[in-house]
């Protein structure tokens, strides 16, 4: 039985979860994943297989699963367009928006473009390097 669980929330694609999940796998000591369980909550089912595909211990998909899942989550993984209502295209409802942010898990999230929304004070840098420091991150926090 898993110590913490660790939610990677993706949509669209599922390609930031994925790689986010493939990056802990490979960087992560395997006594630490040992005690962690890696749920992928896609908000769709392409994102869902996506991230399951690179390695998480479970998945679901939608609307209800995110926020059943982010009721018991220690950690919640994402880009912070999981904050945002309607982002990803519309996949993203208000509800799950809602459920990730009243979630009393600790939010790790990535700074990426979203259309009309600029964070002021960070620094655009290359997905990857973003991925790098998340992961340096969920090491000194874990």
């Amino acid at each position: 039985m898993a110590d913490m669980t660790v939610v990677v929330i993706d949509g669209q694609g599922g390609g930031i979860g994925a790689h986010i999940i493939e990056k802990m796998r490979k960087n992560l000591p395997e006594a630490l994943l040992e005690k962690i369980d890696i749920i992928a909550i896609g908000t769709n089912a392409i994102a869902t297989s996506s991230m399951m595909k690179a390695g998480a211990n479970k998945a679901a998909t939608g609307e209800n699963s995110i926020v059943h899942v982010c009721r018991s989550a220690d950690m919640i993984i994402g880009s912070w367009a999981i904050l945002i209502p309607n982002s990803m295209l519309g996949e993203l409802t208000p509800v799950m928006a809602e459920a990730v942010a009243t979630s009393k898990a600790r939010k790790f999230l990535v700074p990426l473009p979203q259309q009309g929304i600029e964070l002021i004070g960070v620094m655009p840098e290359p997905f990857p390097h973003l991925i790098d420091k998340l992961i340096d991150r969920l090491k000194g926090m874990l």
